[in-house]
């Protein structure tokens, strides 16, 4: 059963920008892009997810415990409010679903052996490009 949390609409601020890049003459009078920002304490998420929200290692969050998100991929001010609103969903989900700790593992014996014969065939082609010694037998 996987567990799944809802981020609230209402609980988001948004703010519209100017957005960066090329757009010619649009990119100059129009505020297309969307800044998000989200109070993790202030939520309705649950104690677990807002405790691991302020742990992780994200520049998006802030010391305060506020996401900010800002997206301006579309040429749509609500397109890129949506398109915010997904990524911060996303990074709740990314929360509730960690991944797996990894379990360490031996090579087998039989890669190990490949490996090395591997090697040694290419020790011995690198080997034949030496230079050739004249007078020397």
């Amino acid at each position: 059963m996987t567990r799944r949390v809802e981020v609230r609409r209402d609980e988001v601020e948004f703010s519209a920008v100017r957005s960066q890049g090329a757009g010619g003459q649009n990119v100059n009078k129009v505020s297309s892009a969307a800044h998000l920002r989200f109070d993790i304490q202030a939520s309705s998420l649950p104690d677990d997810v807002k405790a691991a929200l302020r742990a992780l290692p994200d520049q998006r969050i802030t010391d305060e415990g506020v996401v900010v998100i800002k997206a301006q991929t579309h040429r749509s001010l609500p397109r890129n409010q949506s398109d915010a609103l997904a990524r911060l969903q996303a990074l709740v989900d990314e929360v509730l679903h960690p991944d797996a700790p990894r379990r360490p593992t031996k090579p087998t014996r039989a890669s190990r052996q490949r490996r090395l014969a591997g090697k040694a065939t290419r020790s011995q082609v690198k080997a034949t490009r030496s230079r050739v010694r004249v007078g020397q037998e």
